[in-house]
């Protein structure tokens, strides 16, 4: 499938994605609960597209965010930097000392083993890319004085806060403008929806993104939690997964947005923690 991408040469960059960039805290083999020790890296659903893309293929990437004043914000920037990422972009708020305004996010993950799952415990409320408001960015400048061959952003970056779910929107829109492919990848989270509306909000902000979207992304939830798109021969528990049934749903999907031009879902069935059916 042509999906008839700018040129290279008229673009600054081939890739840009939108979303948090956290410090993220692994025990190792250990449990978080009972660690002394952790190592620690950067990571972010949207983030770590612009990183794979630039270490694995050698693409021009940058990371659109925002981070707080301090040596934890200088940290995440290093890792960045590390990975070949464009920093240009990364908004630097003033810090408080305490972080009761502003904050950088830390993601606490545990590896699972058997029977017992992965654990993650994330710490975000408050953090500086949530206070993110449309305006913010220049994104006529962006798209078109620089020129971006493919926009990445997701359902995650959306659910931060009610201003970062208008930003999606706002750029999303300022993307199609200026002829950059957009992709998106549903990414649903109850969690960071609970706050701010809950489901019924997440299918209102996802739906309307999703209508200038080109390549949509979503697992064996997402479609339903974010699109409203039913799934037939589903279990509750997704412990069996009706492969007749996402088809059917990729085909309405395709229906109800015929701007998509690619649709991809992954389905995982878990049996434990390190045995997985794909």
């Amino acid at each position: 499938m042509n999906l008839n991408l700018r040129a290279a040469k008229d673009c600054r960059y081939d890739q840009i994605s939108l979303g948090e960039v956290m410090l993220r805290l692994d025990p190792g083999d250990g449990r978080v609960r009972t660690s002394r020790q952790f190592a620690a890296s950067e990571g972010g659903g949207e983030y770590n597209v612009a990183r794979g893309l630039r270490k694995c293929f050698g693409q021009r990437t940058a990371i659109i965010t925002a981070l707080a004043d301090n040596d934890i914000g200088y940290l995440i920037e290093d890792m960045i930097l590390q990975g070949g990422v464009d920093t240009s972009f990364i908004r630097w708020l003033p810090y408080d000392g305490i972080g009761r305004s502003v904050r950088n996010g830390l993601n606490f993950t545990e590896r699972g083993f058997g029977v017992r799952g992965a654990l993650g415990v994330s710490d975000r409320a408050h953090t500086a890319i949530s206070q993110l408001k449309p305006g913010d960015i220049d994104w006529d400048h962006l798209f078109g004085t620089l020129g971006v061959r493919w926009f990445h952003t997701g359902g995650i970056f959306a659910a931060l806060s009610e201003t970062t779910a208008q930003v999606a929107l706002e750029a999303v829109q300022a993307a199609k403008r200026h002829s950059t492919l957009v992709s998106y990848d549903l990414n649903y989270r109850p969690s960071l929806w609970k706050g701010i509306g809950g489901h019924a909000k997440a299918q209102e902000v996802n739906q309307a993104i999703s209508r200038y979207v080109d390549v949509m992304i979503g697992n064996e939830e997402d479609f339903t939690a974010c699109l409203g798109l039913e799934i037939e021969g589903n279990d509750a528990d997704l412990k069996t997964l009706n492969l007749n049934g996402y088809r059917q749903m990729i085909t309405k999907a395709a229906a109800e947005y015929p701007n998509f031009k690619v649709i991809a879902t992954t389905l995982r069935t878990v049996h434990s923690a390190s045995d997985n059916d794909w």
